[in-house]
């Protein structure tokens, strides 16, 4: 983990780069695709999901949810994933659910910048990457 400054342009700019967030969702789908079928199952999902461990924390405190509150949750976002609802979530559903998440991010973080600590593989942390290598480059 790291602490690093971000804003919501840092996140547009890294998603509107198609072929670096391509290169990305190609990483973390073929990562979770544990049997490697090309499909994320809701069980290969909800591993990811799980780790993000968002709703067993409340301003960093740990909290016992319900586990059929948890699931609920869970099947929600798996939902939100597989558009068109065959159980299954292919590569282009995860790019453009991905995609449509971090967008409302952004939007939500607005242009101010903010600290955050971000774990090292996270699609923000590569956010920030990216937008320092951007600006060492030029």
């Amino acid at each position: 983990m790291s602490v690093e400054v971000l804003d919501g342009a840092t996140i547009l700019n890294f998603v509107q780069d198609k072929e670096a967030f391509h290169v990305l969702v190609c990483d973390l789908f073929g990562h979770l695709d544990t049997n490697h079928d090309g499909l994320l199952s809701y069980a290969e999902m909800l591993k990811e999901l799980q780790c993000l461990r968002v709703f067993e924390t409340h301003f960093g405190i740990d909290v016992k949810p319900e586990p059929s509150e948890l699931a609920r949750v869970y099947e929600s976002l798996f939902d939100q994933f597989d558009h068109d609802s065959n159980g299954t979530v292919d590569l282009e559903e995860f790019e453009a659910e991905t995609e449509r998440m971090l967008v409302a991010v952004a939007n939500g973080l607005g242009f101010l910048p903010v600290q955050m600590v971000l774990e090292e593989d996270s699609f923000l942390k590569k956010a920030v990457d990216r937008e320092l290598m951007t600006k060492v480059a030029a």
